[in-house]
């Protein structure tokens, strides 16, 4: 586990962290309500040389930003829904997939089935987030 205490104008670290130019995979992101999980989307998709615009996904459940960058929010979603509509599908494809809300019930389906991903965990500390980065 890997823990980083840095502003959300430092969040360069975090990305450098993830090691996200050489790994593509998927990243759990899991916080409070505006712990600053789609502020941490837009910079991993900046870092990586992508100019789309970032938002939350949360009323159409996913943004595909181009080369292989996809972006979830499955909060309140029930996970066998979502697995009937083709949601593990999605994450078998090649590229960085950053799902916010990624619990606990999600990973523990992940491990299950052998999908490598990180888990992210951000908490307000002070005037900074810490990142909890479990791999």
């Amino acid at each position: 586990m890997k823990i980083l205490e840095v502003s959300q104008d430092s969040l360069q670290q975090v990305c450098e962290a993830l090691e996200l130019k050489k790994n593509r995979g998927i990243s759990l992101l899991e916080g409070d309500l505006a712990s600053g999980k789609t502020t941490l989307v837009k910079q991993m998709v900046q870092y990586m040389g992508n100019k789309s615009m970032v938002t939350s996904p949360t009323l159409l459940l996913s943004w595909d930003y181009g080369g292989g960058i996809y972006h979830y929010d499955i909060y309140q979603k029930n996970l066998q829904e979502l697995f009937e509509l083709g949601f593990l599908e999605e994450l078998e494809k090649e590229g960085w997939h950053f799902v916010e809300w990624g619990d606990e019930q999600l990973a523990q389906v992940l491990k299950k089935i052998g999908m490598d991903f990180k888990r992210i965990v951000i908490s307000p500390k002070n005037h900074l987030r810490e990142y909890r980065i479990y791999a």
